[in-house]
Formats: C-alpha cells, structure tokens, sequence
C-alpha cells in the first residue's frame, strides 16, 4: 500500500487516552493532577498505547495548563505506556522553550514522549491576551522554527544560527499534529508526521482530513508510516441508564461554556436537576452527537464504525466524568469491550 492510498481500519484499533485533568465540583484542582497519575498507571495495565495531555488556560473545569509537567510525572510514574501532549498549543509558547522541554523529556525517557502540536490558544481570549500568544496565522512559521531550533542546522547568517537547544545530544520526540477542521491535515502529510483529529469537540466530520493527510503523506524517520488518530469522547457503564446519568455531566459542561460560564465539572446529580429549556435540550442534544455513550457492547460498536469511517489508525478516549471512579470504569469496560485489558 502506498503512502496516499487508502486504508482499512483494523477491527480492534490501538485504544489511546486524552486527559484534560477535568476538576469536578467540590475537588480541589490539585486532586485532579494526583487523579492523572492513578488513571495513566490504570490505562497501562489496561494495555492503552499512550496517555496525551491537553493544554487549556483559565478554565476552571481543566487542571492541565502545564502539560511537560503533567507527562514528566506521568512518565516517572509509569513504565510502558506513551505519554505526550494533545496538545502543546504552539502559539502559546516561544519554539525554543517548547524544543528544549521536549528534548528534556525525551532525554528523561527515551522511546516513550510524543509531541502534539495545535495552533489554537487553548482559552479564552482574555487569558489569550494575558499569555501574549502569537497569532495562529504565524503557526508554519512557528513549526519550522522548533524543528530548525531542534536540528541545529540553521546556516550562517540566519537569526537562529548558533543557537544550542539542551540536552543536544537527542532531538525531539514524533510529532503530531492536532486538528479539528481539517486544516492541519495536508501539513501533518507532506511533514511525515502523526496527525490526530479532535472529533470530541468538533462536528466537522474526520473522514476528508484523514484521506488528505493520506494522500500527502511523505515518509519521514519517526513515521515510515502514516498513523492517523482519532479523537473521540465517550461515556460506558453497565446499562444504557447509568451511562445516561453519568454523561449529564457533559451535558450540563457544555452548556454552561457556550454561555460562557467557566466552571467546574457538575455532578450527574445537578445536570439532572437543572432545568433546561427547550431551546438548551436542543443545544445539548447537538452536542451529545459527539459523545459515545452506553454499554460496552454499544460503545465499542460505535467507536469501530467511526474508526472505520474516519480510516482512523488508533483511537483516542476522553471520558470528563464527575466520579473518579466512574471514570476509570468507564475505560475498563472500553478496553475490555476492545480485548485490550
């Protein structure tokens, strides 16, 4: 099969984790760090490929602004299991600081660091500001400037000549880049590099960013290969009423950021008391689309078809849940319903 052509996606795809450190009401934010670790170490049991961290600014409901330092505790914290960014938001972040972080975690634990890139902010646009973030227009310029930082072959004359990223004696680890519309896609191909589609959040549908990261795909060391992820948000209980009950927290999450409320997580218990309108019952009906929820047998099921659709090499599973240990649950009945555990 040649690099642009299409694929089939395999019947049990490689099973990943997206974890935005969600901070439930009534948890302090810095339990939701320590709840990271416990739930990295759960999914390496459980034979997840990789755990990735988001980067969200100022949100109340998202613990991980700091990603190199969530997947360095991770990383100490575990023993197999990938660990990276989904994504370090490069607008946000001088190249040189970003190539000398990630040279340092790939110094620290070699083979096992990957580096999500996106060009969105990740925040709102008062914190934005406060961040002094460049414009994601300058992201090519930005890209090329942490690869260039990382090789150190800017030649003589050119403004990043000279400059040593540390640790120099190892490069950065596989990069992927993020997207949510299909814009990333074509450069993620022609760069040989990983390219991961943020179908949690978006209704842009995966299947045309996929193919044109296929069909400009240029072979690279860390990517002979071409490997598309697919980003995936779900909920999975014992019956269809519990997965139900647990994902009003979503529910009610939603909302509240599209009236621009940043708060913490809600409790199954008040997304179930609150009283929506009919006009909020459509909105929030347009967003369940997104997430899978229900059995083991129901998710899976679901998951394999849009894997399937989207061509998608790998799944990844983001599951913002109120109760830590419906969370963790949550991923067991995954995997199991996978044959990964």
């Amino acid at each position: 099969m040649s690099p642009s052509s299409p694929r089939t996606s395999p019947v049990k795809p490689a099973l990943s984790v997206l974890d935005l450190a969600p901070v439930p009401s009534g948890t302090p934010a810095s339990a939701a760090l320590h709840r990271s670790v416990a739930l990295a170490r759960h999914a390496e049991r459980l034979g997840y490929v990789r755990h990735w961290f988001a980067e969200h600014h100022g949100m109340p409901s998202v613990a991980s602004s700091a990603p190199e330092i969530l997947i360095a505790q991770v990383a100490a914290a575990t023993a197999r299991i990938r660990v990276g960014s989904g994504g370090i938001m490069l607008p946000n972040h001088a190249p040189l600081k970003v190539a000398e972080a990630f040279h340092t975690l790939n110094a620290l634990h070699p083979g096992r660091i990957d580096l999500g890139i996106g060009r969105a902010p990740g925040s709102d646009p008062k914190v934005t500001r406060t961040l002094r973030a460049f414009d994601g227009g300058q992201f090519p310029a930005l890209l090329a400037e942490l690869l260039t930082l990382s090789r150190g072959d800017a030649p003589p004359g050119h403004p990043l000549h000279g400059i040593r990223v540390m640790p120099d004696d190892v490069h950065l680890p596989p990069i992927w880049l993020l997207g949510s519309s299909g814009a990333s896609a074509s450069m993620a191909g022609e760069a040989g590099m990983g390219y991961a589609f943020a179908s949690h959040f978006s209704h842009t549908p995966a299947a045309p960013a996929m193919l044109a990261y296929r069909e400009h795909f240029q072979p690279s060391a860390d990517f002979p290969h071409p490997h598309a992820v697919l980003c995936v948000a779900a909920v999975c209980a014992e019956t269809p009423e519990d997965a139900d009950f647990l994902a009003g927290t979503l529910d009610l999450m939603w909302l509240r950021l599209r009236r621009g409320e940043f708060l913490s997580l809600p409790s199954p218990e008040e997304a179930q008391a609150y009283p929506y309108t009919e006009t909020e019952r459509a909105q929030v009906a347009h967003y369940r689309e997104l997430t899978v929820v229900g059995t083991p047998e129901t998710v899976a099921r679901e998951i394999r078809r849009r894997a399937e659709e989207a061509q998608a090499d790998e799944i990844m599973l983001t599951c913002n849940l109120h109760d830590h240990d419906a969370r963790l649950r949550s991923y067991t009945l995954i995997a199991e319903a996978f044959g990964a555990a």
